[in-house]
C-alpha cells in the first residue's frame, strides 16, 4: 500500500489533484486546496473497492485519521467524508461532534440530520472532552443557544460557528445574553 506521497501538483480537478511524484501522475482526491506546481507531501489512505482502487490525500496524519473515523460511521463513504472535512474545519467538526452539534455536521453536502447524529453518536467517545472544555457548566447549553441565536438573526450557521465557539471559549461563564452582543459586534467588525 502507499503510505505517502510527495510530488509536484500537475492538475486541479474537482475533488482532487494528480500529483506527480517522478514520472507517474496519481489522481489523489483530497478535501484540501493546493495550487498549480506546488510541491505537497501527503499522507494516503488507499480505498480498494470490487471496482475501483481510489487514493486520498493529507496534509498531516491526523486529517487522515479524521477521515478514517468517519467512513468507520456505517452509512458515510469516502466522498462524504470528503465532503465534510471540505467543508467544514477540523477544529470545528471535532466540537460538534463532542457537543453534539448536529446542525454544524449536516452543513457539509450530502450529510443529512440522521446521518450527521450517526456521526455524533458513533465518533463522540472518540472525540469528547479532551480539548473542547468550553467551561463543564455551560457547555452543553451556551454554544447551541448561541448558535441557535445568531441563526435567528439571520446568519448561516457556517459563517458564525468558529466565531461562537471562539466566543465561549473565552468567556466560559458569559451566557448567551451577553455573548450575542459580542458575536454582533465581531461581525460587524470584520465587515
Amino acid at each position: 500500500m502507499i503510505g505517502k506521497l510527495q510530488g509536484i501538483v500537475d492538475y486541479i480537478g474537482d475533488g482532487f489533484i494528480i500529483l506527480m511524484a517522478g514520472p507517474v501522475g496519481y489522481k489523489v482526491y483530497t478535501p484540501e486546496t493546493f495550487t498549480p506546481k506546488s510541491t505537497v507531501s501527503l499522507w494516503i489512505e488507499t480505498v480498494v473497492r470490487e471496482d475501483s482502487i481510489r487514493l486520498f490525500g493529507f496534509s498531516t496524519v491526523s486529517g487522515q485519521n479524521l477521515f478514517n473515523m468517519l467512513t468507520g460511521v456505517s452509512g458515510v463513504g469516502p466522498k462524504v467524508a470528503l465532503a465534510i472535512m471540505g467543508t467544514i474545519k477540523t477544529d470545528t467538526l471535532m466540537t460538534a461532534i463532542a457537543t453534539g452539534d448536529a446542525k454544524t455536521i449536516a452543513t457539509a453536502p450530502g450529510v443529512g440530520k440522521k446521518v450527521a447524529e450517526k456521526i455524533i453518536v458513533e465518533l463522540k467517545s472518540k472525540v469528547g472532552g479532551a480539548s473542547f472544555d468550553f467551561g463543564a457548566s455551560n457547555s452543553g447549553g451556551v454554544l447551541p443557544d448561541l448558535l441557535a441565536a445568531l441563526e435567528s438573526l439571520g446568519y448561516r450557521r457556517m459563517d458564525v460557528v468558529d466565531l461562537a465557539q471562539k466566543l465561549v471559549s473565552q468567556n466560559p461563564d458569559a451566557d448567551v445574553s451577553k455573548l450575542v452582543p459580542m458575536a454582533l459586534n465581531e461581525i460587524s467588525g470584520n465587515k
